[in-house]
């Protein structure tokens, strides 16, 4: 059980590392008040480009979420 227990805690801290860098890669949903006057110049391609990536960053984001809460709830079972 020992071992188990600490084979949990060593991916629950990995993990949970990897899920806050995942978070700070994401950019932030509002633009700020530059965006409400037109501030935006980005073509279409670059913004199809970095809504793919911030697609993918989100699915990661919620299944490293998962991933953490099954093994916070594991090592608390153990």
């Amino acid at each position: 059980m020992d071992t188990a227990a600490f084979i949990i805690r060593i991916a629950l801290m990995l993990i949970s590392v990897l899920l806050v860098v995942v978070v700070l890669l994401q950019k932030t949903k509002s633009s700020g008040l530059g965006s409400s006057f037109g501030g935006d110049t980005a073509s279409f391609t670059t913004k199809g480009k970095a809504a793919s990536r911030e697609a993918k960053l989100q699915k990661l984001t919620v299944i490293l979420a998962i991933i953490v809460g099954v093994l916070a709830l594991s090592l608390t079972v153990i």
